[in-house]
């Protein structure tokens, strides 16, 4: 398949997409947190500015982040290290995530450890836009970064599901205009039985069977009762049914979105950023567009002598000049070429378009990715060096009491599969404790993704008495290389 977007459709669909992201969280901020359906009709701030908005701000970090590091080294725990340099709130999630990391609990136990009242909601699906428009019409690669982000603050929660959801979305609405097809790409990359699919089902279906939008509202509340308010699957719901109901128009699917209540600066701001993301500046009102202007006003970013983006143009800007490097295509997979080019269609397209040659949206689906981490345990982390990446997974929670065992089982991928690996293990143990366990591990030169026999495992015996905080180190060495992998391990008494 051959997709080549031309470079202005690229800059007016991703200034589009940040517009559309002020223009909603502008909108729906007064209104955040009603519990009941509202009746507005435009906005309700002072005209001249926009309002500050953690949805964005975030996102000018990972931005920073991507620009500094690169793609190929930026994961969780990089995100996680720019989270606590530059994320100033405390709330929620964002809190409970901070926390953990400031102990050593490294992503995505920092998002799944103590969080059960807030590892489902809404914190990571509301900043998705970077990672769509930084792989425009490359949802798979989207939804990767999705959930390396999602996962520091959601772990394995439908907050991180709901996030995967919206990346594969808007990442697929560079090329594609059809509501209903970039819904369908969305729920191919989610498990089928999560909360966030069925609460987004149940719109569908209640939308098939004519019901209006406010009894749609009603069923989807009534569904997910027992998760409580301000939780990911109503509101990515309350976009779908916004979208659904308002047949795409700005305006009028905006103002269903934000009238159904919950966290309606996410809810507006989500819409906005997917619709401009699929027509371009085309669908923006003009007066709305007026009403904001093109600043970004931050609330939680720590600047420090840090830059960020000021205004929509200029992140624009910022976003198109990273475009070389994450689109790059290697030549040994070359399944997909991605050009931008100076010529060609000049409007929003479809899949019918001549943008795109060969154009299969069954290339868009599939579940690969979140199987994958459905075979993990939920407390579970990854680490990585030169030729291997190891896998730390867990029974339960990585806590231990006085004179208690738990265990941990460690996979092996080989990264350098030109040949078959030993691996020696070493445990450096705090005073008291021991570890008994496979003291060598073999792994082919195809890795142990699909050989889960070549997992390794030990159990951690605890002496009486025990800190607050454990520090274990798991030495990870291959007879031959230079530098073994070094793995921290923390368990909390």
């Amino acid at each position: 398949m051959k997709i080549n977007i031309n470079q202005e459709t690229m800059r007016d669909k991703v200034y589009a997409c940040w517009l559309g992201k002020n223009i909603g969280g502008t909108m729906g901020t007064p209104y955040e947190g009603r519990k009941q359906i509202n009746d507005i009709q435009g906005f309700s701030s002072k005209p001249g500015k926009p309002l500050p908005n953690d949805d964005l701000d975030l996102q000018l970090v990972w931005l920073k982040a991507l620009s500094e590091i690169g793609p190929k080294q930026l994961d969780a725990k990089v995100l996680g290290e720019y989270w606590l340099s530059y994320i100033g709130p405390p709330w929620n999630e964002y809190g409970v995530c901070k926390a953990n990391m400031r102990l050593g609990i490294v992503p995505p136990l920092s998002g799944e450890l103590f969080n059960d009242e807030w590892k489902h909601s809404n914190g990571a699906w509301i900043r998705t836009e970077i990672w769509a428009c930084t792989y425009p019409a490359m949802p798979e690669k989207a939804i990767r970064f999705a959930f390396e982000d999602a996962c520091v603050d959601h772990g394995f929660g439908e907050g991180t599901y709901a996030a995967i959801f919206v990346a594969a979305v808007q990442s697929a609405a560079f090329i594609i205009n059809d509501l209903d097809l970039l819904i369908e790409i969305g729920l191919s990359k989610i498990p089928e039985d999560c909360r966030v699919a069925r609460s987004i089902k149940l719109v569908l279906d209640c939308f098939q069977k004519g019901f209006d939008w406010k009894e749609t509202r009603e069923r989807v509340v009534e569904d997910s009762a027992d998760l409580g308010w301000f939780q990911a699957p109503a509101n990515v719901a309350f976009v779908v049914l916004g979208l659904k109901y308002g047949a795409c128009d700005f305006k009028k699917s905006m103002i269903t979105a934000i009238n159904c209540g919950d966290d309606t600066d996410c809810t507006g701001a989500t819409l906005g950023a997917t619709l401009g993301i699929m027509y371009g500046t085309n669908v923006i009102p003009e007066d709305w567009q007026a009403y904001i202007g093109d600043e970004i006003i931050t609330i939680s970013i720590i600047t420090g002598n840090a830059r960020f983006p000021a205004t929509c143009t200029e992140l624009t800007e910022d976003v198109m000049s990273i475009l070389p490097v994450t689109t790059y295509q290697d030549k040994w997979n070359p399944d997909i070429t991605y050009g931008f080019s100076k010529t060609g269609n000049q409007t929003a397209v479809s899949a019918e378009a001549d943008l795109v040659e060969d154009f299969d949206p069954d290339m868009f689906k599939g579940r690969d990715f979140v199987q994958s981490l459905q075979a993990r345990s939920r407390f579970s982390f990854t680490e990585s060096n030169a030729y291997v990446t190891a896998l730390i997974e867990f029974d339960k929670a990585p806590q231990i009491s006085p004179n208690s065992e738990t265990a941990i089982h460690i996979t092996l991928r080989n990264r350098n599969c030109v040949d078959y690996k030993s691996f020696l293990f070493t445990w450096i143990l705090p005073e008291g404790f021991t570890a008994t366990g496979q003291a060598v591990s073999r792994v082919n030169w195809r890795g142990a993704d699909q050989h889960r026999h070549d997992q390794s495992s030990f159990v951690i015996t605890a002496p009486d008495q025990v800190d607050p905080v454990n520090e274990l180190v798991l030495k990870i060495a291959s007879p031959g290389r230079m530098k073994p992998l070094l793995v921290p391990v923390v368990l909390l008494g």
